[in-house]
């Protein structure tokens, strides 16, 4: 079974192969859109998932957000977190649990690739534990998704209620809500991005990452770039004027093209959390290639804010591409390379790490730097 936009290259090859079923994305959708498209609800069904349960949800959010005035929860979110972008809290943190405890990683891409362009952008902060009060700056909005009932955070979100951040909390019945959940958010950043004044819909800075890619793969030259040929150890001086160039408002964003593995993610969470305690600034942690169509556009598109770590390492095995001169771990070595070089064609702040075959020794070691550049004077 095949899901694709029709005319697409797969769908030709899946002709050719004659397989049970092409299902036809809609090319109408954005890609971060698409999730109660063909692309998403397929899928779910396989899984075994009520998609129709799934969809009467979603429909009922969709009539809602068709009321008008506060009566509409769409417009009411999308107002909300539009305006207060614009009142400079623009770092929009999730704090999500069961039923959907990874729904902010959708939500990440959705906020992000819509908003991050011409200069302005929300940044969804996904993945990072709520904190003490001290910890946060002024810049903060707080969403909560959670079961009802689920009282987890509730003591840490009315801390942060009383000192003024903005909180807002929506409780889930069950896992199907997911549905309602999916439109809600897709309704909401559209509004957002009609009062930032820019498209929702389009995502100018990825298409450049590409071509960045493509361009170094046709040079041959990925390979002198690859992560562990030749990269130089953590040089400390240079993440300890990184981070000191952290100011009140800045976003600090790990870039990890590393095998994005659970330890990786919580020895990363180590690092990110030092530093968000130590300069109250939101952070991100990114696996490449995955955040380039995520945080990736907002990177590059959105405002000079951002702090980036990128962290290479050597690939464990660099599998071949059939009919193309090079493997995965080139392409993903120029993928790397790309990113880096886009954002320094605008002057972005940006340090690459490289750690070298044992990953596990080299983001402990970047722990310690993190640790001992943090606390230098600044």
């Amino acid at each position: 079974v095949v899901i694709t936009d029709p005319g697409s290259a797969l769908e030709k090859e899946a002709r050719r192969r004659r397989v049970r079923r092409i299902f036809p994305g809609d090319p109408a959708i954005g890609g971060r859109y698409s999730a109660l498209s063909h692309f998403g609800l397929v899928p779910a069904a396989f899984c075994g998932a009520d998609v129709a349960l799934l969809l009467r949800r979603a429909r009922a959010m969709a009539d809602a957000c068709r009321r008008t005035g506060s009566d509409n929860p769409g417009l009411l979110l999308g107002t909300a977190i539009g305006t207060l972008a614009l009142q400079g809290r623009d770092k929009l943190t999730f704090d999500v649990g069961a039923p959907i405890p990874r729904f902010g990683m959708w939500i990440e891409q959705l906020v992000a690739e819509s908003t991050g362009k011409e200069g302005r952008g929300i940044l969804p902060v996904e993945g990072e534990p709520l904190g003490a009060p001290e910890v946060y700056g002024a810049d903060r909005v707080f969403a909560s998704i959670r079961a009802k009932g689920d009282d987890a955070s509730d003591a840490a979100l009315a801390r942060l209620s009383a000192i003024g951040h903005p909180v807002a909390r929506f409780d889930v019945d069950d896992a199907f809500d997911l549905g309602g959940q999916m439109f809600l958010w897709e309704f909401a950043t559209a509004i957002a991005g009609k009062l930032l004044d820019i498209n929702p819909f389009d995502q100018p800075n990825v298409q450049e990452a590409k071509d960045r890619t493509n361009e170094i793969l046709a040079k041959g030259d990925a390979g002198d770039r690859a992560p562990g040929r030749g990269a130089p150890p953590i040089d400390a001086e240079a993440l300890r004027r990184l981070l000191g160039s952290l100011r009140p408002g800045d976003y600090f964003a790990t870039m990890a093209y590393i095998h994005s593995s659970g330890e990786n993610d919580r020895r990363l969470g180590r690092s990110r959390l030092q530093v968000r305690d130590a300069r109250s600034v939101a952070t991100t942690v990114g696996f490449g290639p995955r955040f380039l169509h995520s945080t990736g556009q907002l990177h590059k598109g959105g405002p000079d804010t951002g702090v980036f770590l990128q962290i290479t390492a050597e690939p464990r095995e660099d599998v071949p591409i059939p009919g193309k001169p090079w493997g995965f771990g080139r392409v993903l070595a120029a993928q790397a390379a790309g990113d880096l070089a886009a954002l320094a064609s605008r002057g972005r702040r940006a340090l690459r790490i490289d750690l070298g075959r044992d990953v596990a020794a080299g983001l402990d070691a970047l722990d310690a730097a993190v640790a001992e550049a943090l606390a230098a004077p600044r």
